[in-house]
């Protein structure tokens, strides 16, 4: 009996490329870390141009999140694309290790009672916190596969980074943008800091929303004593620090009577008022001007000093009255109009966001509870016109997720203003993509005050300066490169452990201290000064970056944050900004669209996916989604990209499996000898070398993986792959026909393998090592693939354009038949095709354009007229006449033609007859 199996050349499957990623992927990552490719690939690249992706430093707390999976894994895919495509792309991962969070995290889970500890003390713990979160997000980030220095990351905390910083800060204010002033900031008394604009965030919050009357008691002949200016406010607690009313001076404001009182509001807004406060009976006695009531002088509605009317232009119609109270201690319009008109910038409440006695009968309260007290006290004084609550959107501490307050104190402050032209215009010589960036931080940096950057915090890089006897600041580049040189050598911690002598140069003087005696400022700096500073501290530090980077990949956060920050920094020392490109991306979502929070459940945990589907299927839906909007992920969602992955890895297993038996250096055919079929498939990669590549280019990564996808299922599973079968199986195996379509399926795998590694890097390493001939230790050391030159490329890809559109119409036509039992396989079918010119021409010209189709036999007609309903081929499909062949399974009339091998067809017994009788007994 004879075993025909033996003849068949079947694929091989002895190999292990069947998934298991969560088990493979640390094994393929412990290869290339004892291997040291990250090394090898930047020895590799050492003289190719550079191209810079700085990478924004996450902070060091808590494990990583999916967002942050999905940050790092773009710039990865960013990194190996351009380190196979001609660059020399460093990956310096970077870490902020500065900040409260850290000082409150040793409070609460270390149990850290920081008065028990010197600040030294307390700062070395907050170190070794920090370092301690590194290390852990460090193995996490590299666990997602992620290429990189991560041997020698850059932390914000680190002696030669904080000497930079100090460097940054000291070139600022050289420049003159540097400023100690008393002003009102963002407050958070939960921190007991100031705050930077990026570190706000809002949420809704419930307050009282109240109606006040100020009484006149000089109209400047415009007013009459006693009149009512009345003013809307949803904060009552500022009212202590009230110092007087702004108005408009182009507004016409209405002076109306109610049940014998006059009261002035802005006319526009008269009819909302009353009806606010159902006043029906009121009436409008006249008007006037804003500008005629400059210098109107009202009782403060509580204590016994004057509230006087300013001009302002900030002064707007959308709510309110058009008169708005002004306490220059509580907001940045009321400061900047309260200095114009030589009113004090009044703040009677501390650190802790408690009255001080600034604040008569209100002392020792908590200024959101002294809310009740004080509508209370005007109720008192007759001068509530109304109370009622609103729910709005309110300014809170980004960490602590409580409300801040405007506070004016004495801070560090970066001017804006004096760099304003100058940064608006380097925002012009930037790449921004989306292009809506642009005009978000042109529109941030346009309107945003003054940069507060000082922090009542330990945890920190200490601001540089000392003060002279007579309290004068004294920064100069003597004393900012002294620091500098101490902080590089020894650290910043010694600006808390050492006398401020020691700090000084040696023997230092100064005109406003005859006595000698320094004392030095205790504020740290704000951290996103630290993090705005990485472009010196990394760029212009290291050997192997540079600045201007080519490129910031963050979220669309960081507009007001990190982009933010960096361009200030980088315009005030370089007068650039510190990156030639802009590229951010949306936030994660839930399945539903809905913002991540543990206490929804809704929270999907990059450690948790890599441990069960591994880091290659996170990277694949990184890749899949449109990055640049917010995305949703969930565990249905990776199950697709599961489902979608392992579309492509059956396609590169088929693909290996076929290429058993092929030897590169023996077996290929030149790309002027291969089958027409197979320089048409060549052709179809190179289309895709060329749109997988622009897409990589382009930062558009879901087009570039959409396009491999469609490659592995559509081009090479459903009809490449299928329509090669028999003749991979079936031909002799050195058939031409056969080392044809090898060639080109060789070539496919490697371009793929390499076309894939910048998104699932793991997959592509072990794909590498299954691929016949003698190749490159790691696929990640080779460069992209390039298109190979097919001649009459144009002529070709027309001609099997119509034959695959021909063989899409049989395919339907074979589906009916199947569905109406006229046959079974579609091996059990002749077809008649009948199809204009060309297509006749084309098909009849095929050696064997049964193979095409998958069927026993075809019989090509020429037609006269189009084909209905928008095919190209009419098709009939009738059962196949004659035997099937005990071999290849095909119907035909030439079974047993070999007296030798009664069963089988001719083609397959000239194959079989090559294998000697034993091979072929059982």
């Amino acid at each position: 009996m004879m075993n025909y199996k033996k003849t068949l050349l079947m694929p091989k499957t002895d190999f292990p490329m069947r998934g298991k990623l969560p088990t493979k992927e640390p094994e393929q990552q412990a290869i290339w870390e004892e291997e040291n490719l990250y090394q090898n690939l930047a020895e590799k690249n050492a003289d190719k141009p550079l191209y810079v992706l700085h990478d924004g430093p996450i902070y060091a707390n808590g494990d990583i999140h999916v967002g942050h999976a999905m940050n790092r894994i773009l710039k990865d895919i960013i990194v190996r694309q351009r380190s196979m495509d001609g660059y020399n792309a460093p990956y310096v991962p970077g870490w902020d290790a500065h900040g409260l969070p850290i000082e409150t995290a040793l409070t609460k889970k270390k149990k850290i009672d920081r008065k028990k500890m010197t600040v030294a003390e307390f700062r070395q713990a907050c170190e070794d916190y920090a370092w301690e979160q590194l290390d852990i997000q460090r193995n996490q980030f590299k666990r997602l596969g992620l290429i990189g220095d991560w041997e020698h990351p850059y932390v914000t905390l680190t002696s030669d980074f904080e000497a930079n910083q100090i460097r940054v800060f000291g070139e600022m204010a050289r420049a003159g943008h540097v400023y100690q002033g008393k002003r009102p900031v963002y407050w958070s008394p939960s921190s007991e800091s100031a705050l930077a604009e990026a570190e706000i965030e809002y949420h809704d919050k419930r307050s009282p929303s109240i109606y006040v009357s100020f009484s006149v008691t000089d109209g400047q002949n415009i007013l009459e004593e006693g009149d009512n200016i009345v003013i809307w406010t949803t904060t009552p607690w500022t009212l202590p620090g009230n110092l007087g009313i702004s108005v408009h001076p182009e507004y016409e404001y209405s002076i109306f009577r109610y049940e014998g009182k006059r009261y002035v509001v802005a006319s526009k807004l008269y009819e909302t008022v009353v009806e606010e406060l159902e006043w029906k009976e009121a009436e409008i006695v006249t008007t006037v001007k804003g500008q005629d009531l400059e210098h109107v002088v009202t009782k403060h509605p509580f204590y016994e000093r004057d509230s006087v009317v300013m001009i302002g232009d900030h002064v707007t119609l959308d709510a309110g009255t058009g008169a708005v109270h002004t306490a220059p201690g509580h907001g940045e319009e009321d400061f900047l109009i309260g200095k114009d008109y030589g009113l004090e910038a009044l703040c009677p409440v501390d650190h802790k966001g408690v009255f001080t006695d600034e604040a008569p009968g209100f002392e020792g309260e908590f200024y959101d509870k002294a809310n009740k007290t004080i509508t209370e006290t005007l109720e008192e004084n007759k001068a509530l016109l109304k109370l009622q609550f609103i729910t709005h959107s309110y300014p809170h501490d980004w960490r602590t997720k409580k409300p801040v307050i405007y506070r004016a104190t004495e801070q560090w402050f970066v001017s804006v203003d004096n760099m304003r032209d100058d940064l608006l215009e380097a925002i012009g010589r930037v790449k921004w993509q989306p292009k809506w960036g642009e005009t978000r931080l042109y529109n941030m940096v346009r309107d945003r005050g003054d940069w507060c950057i000082s922090r009542q915090r330990s945890w920190g890089v200490p601001i540089p300066v000392f003060y002279a006897e007579d309290g004068t600041a004294i920064i100069n580049d003597e004393t900012i490169d002294h620091v500098a040189h101490l902080f590089r050598k020894h650290g910043s911690n010694i600006w808390f452990e050492w006398e401020t002598k020691d700090l000084l140069p040696e023997n230092f003087t100064s005109s406003h201290s005859p006595g000698g005696t320094f004392t030095r400022e205790m504020d740290i700096m704000d951290v996103w000064f630290d993090s705005g500073s990485t472009h010196e501290g990394v760029l212009a530090e290291r050997d192997d970056v540079q600045r201007p980077a080519d490129l910031y990949l963050e979220g669309s956060d960081q507009y007001r944050g990190w982009f933010n920050s960096s361009l200030i920094t980088g315009v005030a020392v370089t007068g650039e900004a510190p990156y030639k490109m802009i590229l951010s991306h949306g936030f994660t979502l839930d399945g539903n669209g809905q913002k991540m929070s543990k206490s929804l459940g809704n929270v999907i945990d990059p450690v948790k996916v890599t441990k069960q589907l591994g880091a290659d299927i996170l990277r694949l839906w990184v890749a899949s989604v449109d990055f640049q909007a917010d995305v949703k992920i969930s565990d249905e969602i990776l199950k697709q990209v599961s489902e979608s992955y392992r579309k492509v890895r059956n396609t590169l297993r088929f693909m290996l499996g076929n290429l058993h038996d092929f030897h590169p250096a023996t077996d290929r055919v030149e790309t002027q000898d291969l089958q027409d079929m197979d320089l048409y498939m060549r052709e179809r990669l190179n289309d895709l070398i060329k749109r997988v590549q622009e897409g990589y280019r382009q930062y558009d990564f879901s087009t570039a993986y959409q396009a491999i996808h469609h490659f592995c299922s559509i081009e090479l599973s459903a009809f490449y792959m299928d329509v090669a079968k028999d003749l991979l199986y079936c031909d002799q195996a050195d058939d031409p026909r056969r080392r044809s379509l090898q060639t080109v399926m060789y070539d496919a795998i490697v371009a793929l393998t390499q076309l894939i590694t910048p998104i699932t890097p793991h997959t592509a390493e072990e794909t590498w090592d299954y691929i016949p001939g003698t190749k490159t230790n790691f696929v990640q050391l080779t460069d992209m693939p390039e298109p190979v030159r097919v001649e009459n490329r144009e002529e070709v890809k027309e001609r099997w354009e119509t034959l695959l559109a021909v063989r899409n119409d049989v395919l339907k036509a074979l589906e009916e038949a199947r569905e109406n039992k006229v046959i079974g396989k579609s091996l059990e079918a002749k077809i008649i095709v009948t199809v204009p010119e060309p297509a006749y021409d084309w098909l009849i010209q095929l050696r064997q354009p049964e193979k095409l189709f998958i069927v026993s036999e075809v019989a090509v007609q020429k037609s006269e007229a189009e084909a209905p309903n928008g095919e190209i081929a009419v098709v009939e499909v009738e059962a196949a006449t004659g035997d099937t062949c005990a071999r290849c399974w095909h119907v035909a009339d030439d079974i047993g033609v070999d007296n030798e091998f009664p069963d089988l067809c001719g083609r397959c017994a000239n194959v079989v007859a090559s294998y000697s009788l034993e091979d072929l007994e059982v």
